[in-house]
Parts: C-alpha cells; sequence; structure tokens
C-alpha cells in the first residue's frame, strides 16, 4: 500500500459489515456449536451467508432486540456460541439492559455485532447513526469491545471472537470503506498494532478512522511532521501498553473515532493518560451531536473527520506546545 493511494483513496473498497458475514460463515464451518440469530436484518448484517449454509443453526427473531439477546444469553448458557446481529442503532441502542442484565451479569460469552454505525451509515440520518455504542458497551462490566478497521479485520476478529470466553460487542460499518490490511496483518483481541511510526505525535485510532488517520500522516509527512498511527481494534481492554509507549516517545496525543468521544476511544485514552501520563491531546470525533442525513462523505467532512481534519489537529497540537515552550 503506497502513500500515494492512500491519499487519492485509490485502494480497493469494501464494506466492513462484508467481512463479518465471511468470518461468521467460516467460524460455522469450523465449530459445530457456533450458532446465530438475527432481527429482520439477515442481509443488512450480511448474517444470511451463515443462515443458508447453516439453518438449522440459525434463529430469526424478528423485530424484537429485546428477544435477540435474551435468546442469545440463553444459547451461550448451552454451551453454544451465540452471534446475535442487528443494527447497532437497535442493538445496543434498544436493548442495552437486556444485553447488560441476561449477558454481562452472568457473564455469558454472546458475541453482540452492532452494523450500521457511525455517520457513514449516511442518508438514514441521525435516529439510525449509531454513535454512543462504544460508549454504552465500553461501560458494561465483563464486555470486550471492538471496532474493525476493514473488512479483513473484521473477518478475523470474528473468528477471534467465536474462541473468545467473555462477552464481545462488535461494531460494523455500512459504506464500503478502504482495505488496509491484508492477509499477514496480526489481529489478537485487547493488542494496539503501530500502522505507521513516527516521533513527533501518536494518532490513536479505531474503527474506519484508521484509513483517515493513516492518510494524515502522509499528508503530515510533507510538511516534515512525524506522525505514529496507533491502530485500536479492541476499545476494551485497553492496550495501554501500546498507547503508553507511543505517547512516551511522541509527548502529543490526537484520537480519532467515528462515534462520540465522550466515553469512547478519546475518553478511554484520556482516562489512561490521566492516570499514568498526562499529555496534550485532541479528540476528534463526534462532539456531543447527532448525525445527519446526506452522503458519507460529505458527513465525514461536515463533522470533520476526514485526514484533512486530523492533519490540522497535529498541526495545533504542535503548534501550542511549541509557542508554550517559548
Amino acid at each position: 500500500m503506497s502513500d500515494m493511494h492512500l491519499v487519492r483513496g485509490q485502494l480497493e473498497k469494501e464494506s466492513i459489515r462484508k467481512g463479518f458475514g465471511r468470518g461468521l460463515l467460516e467460524a460455522g464451518n469450523r465449530w459445530d456449536n457456533v450458532v446465530a440469530a438475527c432481527a429482520d436484518l439477515t442481509e443488512s448484517t450480511q448474517m444470511h451467508l451463515f443462515a443458508e449454509a447453516f439453518p438449522e443453526r440459525f434463529v430469526q427473531v424478528g423485530v424484537a432486540e429485546q428477544n435477540l439477546v435474551t435468546v442469545g444469553a440463553g444459547l451461550a448458557a448451552m454451551n453454544k456460541i451465540p452471534f446475535v446481529s442487528s443494527y447497532a442503532a437497535f442493538s445496543p441502542g434498544r436493548n442495552w439492559e437486556q444485553i447488560r442484565t441476561t449477558i454481562c451479569l452472568n457473564d455469558r460469552p454472546v458475541k453482540v455485532v452492532g452494523s450500521h454505525a457511525g455517520v457513514s451509515v449516511g442518508p438514514d440520518g441521525a435516529t439510525h447513526q449509531m454513535l454512543e455504542d462504544l460508549a454504552l458497551m465500553r461501560a458494561l462490566p465483563n464486555m470486550v469491545v471492538i471496532a474493525p478497521c476493514d473488512s479483513r479485520e473484521a473477518m478475523r476478529a470474528t473468528l477471534a471472537m467465536a474462541t473468545d470466553k467473555r462477552p464481545n460487542y462488535m461494531r460494523l460499518s455500512r459504506s464500503d470503506t478502504p482495505v488496509i490490511t491484508t492477509e499477514l496483518t496480526p489481529f489478537e483481541i485487547g493488542k494496539a498494532y503501530i500502522y505507521r511510526p513516527g516521533r513527533d505525535v501518536s494518532i490513536i485510532t479505531t474503527g474506519t478512522m484508521t484509513y483517515q488517520a493513516l492518510a494524515a500522516a502522509v499528508t503530515l509527512a510533507h510538511d516534515g511532521i512525524h506522525a505514529e498511527v496507533v491502530h485500536v481494534p479492541t476499545i476494551k481492554p485497553l492496550d495501554s501498553v501500546t498507547i503508553l509507549e507511543s505517547v512516551g516517545r511522541t509527548r502529543h496525543v490526537i484520537t480519532a473515532e467515528e462515534a462520540q468521544i465522550n466515553g469512547g476511544l478519546g475518553g478511554a485514552v484520556a482516562e489512561l493518560l490521566g492516570e499514568h501520563l498526562p499529555t496534550p491531546m485532541l479528540r476528534i470525533g463526534m462532539k456531543d451531536r447527532f448525525g445527519e442525513s446526506g452522503k458519507p462523505e460529505e458527513l465525514l467532512k461536515h463533522f470533520g473527520l476526514t485526514h484533512t481534519h486530523i492533519a490540522l489537529a497535529a498541526h495545533h497540537i504542535l503548534m501550542d506546545h511549541t509557542n508554550h515552550k517559548h
């Protein structure tokens, strides 16, 4: 993947949810106790691949998201590995209490998959653009929270979730986004990865924003700024070692996420640094606002979620630090 291809967006594009669909099918082939349930959105969440291959292991619960996760909890109690999917606006948006009580309180390894997250859902508008899911799920005891950066990582994450003994939540996007990993790119639940080394500023990012962070780093390099891009596919548990090592080198931090900065990745990193390594920091993400209807690329620009905005934030934080030194 060349720098020029990154900046110009000349990369293969695919919806992250498609990687989940392929991963779930592969998990079903590997493990007989993998089962699935959906809330009337089987094709939208790409669960139809599993449902067609294993109809006897699939449950269509209909438009009943509370039932979706409680059925999942029951299946997990019977030693199954249940994946349950809907739009993130409805699961965990509508059924958070059932996830809390039937899954997390009982520590059942249900895999909750929330599709169509973030403003890049596009024309569906504010009601369907789930932006609070990272904060909601991060607050739950026992819950693992995952946001893959592309379809390939989503497939690897799905397989990793199938063997994880804890409750898991994974957020997926709807629109086609650049594929930035390869078949050899590592993924392990609980690990963060340095996708581009640097010494001047750490751009700590997750999900769809990792592409934007990499493109920002290329732009910054032309200005003589060496940004380190830290991809954090697991927001909880947070890889504090990798993050603290990066920030210890750069002493400047930008976080980037297609979600509310309050309680999301930005909140998690701020908590970590506040306790262990207070550092100048700017957070890119949704700033206490709801989404709007529009084309994905228009909305990303409108809400300041592009590589240009990340690069400007890097210039700003470094200039601030230079001014303070003088």
